[in-house]
């Protein structure tokens, strides 16, 4: 009787193991040969030539990875609420398209990053494109922090690079590979189509990264993503109150402001340190969130 109670127990943990593993496999077929895929894709009113076999595969390659990033991709989307405002205006006053503020989503994730190579902000700027584009970068004041001013700067250099290349599609290339380097690969290779052109690994993706989080971010239940409203983080309303001289201790002027110095940092990251040194009484706003703090 033992013989045959242990037989079954066996034979019941066989079976078992057979149905998880085929349940495993049958849903990773499952997630990988169901991923909504759109049939066309544009770019700032630029079709990307999906007809293209190698185009279509690294759009593809870039819509699974980051449809399946799930943590990310929420966080972005949630991001996006507070974000998203602040930035689109700033792309309608210059005439760039809508589209860029993606091309903000895959630099920084909609995040004060710092990259390995020393870049910051949502927009990525290194220290030197931001002195060039007119942006403070001190020990005390950081610009590239600053999402208005940064978003400002982006714009300029973008309307550059279109008007170079007559491409949004390559002016939005160009922001990772610099225009000398997308001109350079023009000029070898005798195309002037991003999607003509061979290029290292981290460009060649790059735009094909704006065209899948565009395509998650306008229909995330098309991949999975349910959001509600009440979860998607807010953009608070702040007063905005002018500095023109030395603040000596910025926990103490938040105090003043009916905030802390967290608060009073979180609302303005381009403050970079414990104090504002303004020997030559030059004109801040800071802002101060008015409520939800």
């Amino acid at each position: 009787m033992k013989r045959l109670k242990y037989f079954g127990l066996a034979a019941l943990v066989v079976v078992l193991s057979s149905v998880l593993i085929y349940s495993v496999d049958r849903d990773e077929v499952h997630l990988g040969s169901s991923m909504y895929v759109p049939a066309d894709v544009s770019f700032s009113n630029e079709k990307a030539p999906l007809e293209v076999y190698d185009v279509k595969e690294r759009f593809e390659r870039e819509l699974l990875v980051n449809a399946n990033l799930h943590s990310s991709t929420i966080l972005i989307i949630k991001r996006a609420n507070r974000a998203f405002p602040v930035i689109e205006p700033i792309l309608k006053e210059y005439n760039v398209p809508d589209d860029f503020k993606y091309l903000a989503v895959i630099e920084s994730s909609l995040t004060n990053a710092v990259s390995s190579a020393g870049a910051r902000g949502f927009w990525q700027f290194m220290e030197g494109t931001a002195k060039e584009s007119g942006m403070e970068v001190t020990l005390t004041v950081d610009e590239r922090y600053h999402l208005v001013k940064s978003t400002h700067a982006a714009c300029k250099y973008l309307l550059k690079a279109k008007e170079k290349f007559g491409s949004w599609t390559l002016a939005a290339a160009s922001y990772n590979a610099g225009m000398a380097g997308i001109a350079n690969q023009i000029e070898s290779q005798k195309v002037s189509n991003y999607y003509d052109l061979l290029l290292n690994e981290e460009t060649s993706r790059y735009v094909f990264r704006i065209l899948a989080l565009k395509q998650i971010m306008e229909n995330p239940q098309n991949f999975g993503f349910a959001v509600n409203k009440d979860d998607l983080y807010e953009l608070l309303p702040t007063k905005k109150v002018e500095v023109d001289s030395t603040i000596n201790d910025l926990a103490d002027f938040a105090k003043t402001q009916g905030i802390n110095y967290k608060i009073l940092k979180l609302h303005n990251p381009w403050l970079r340190d414990k104090k504002l040194p303004n020997p030559t009484k030059k004109l801040y706003v800071i802002e101060i969130p008015t409520e939800g703090y």
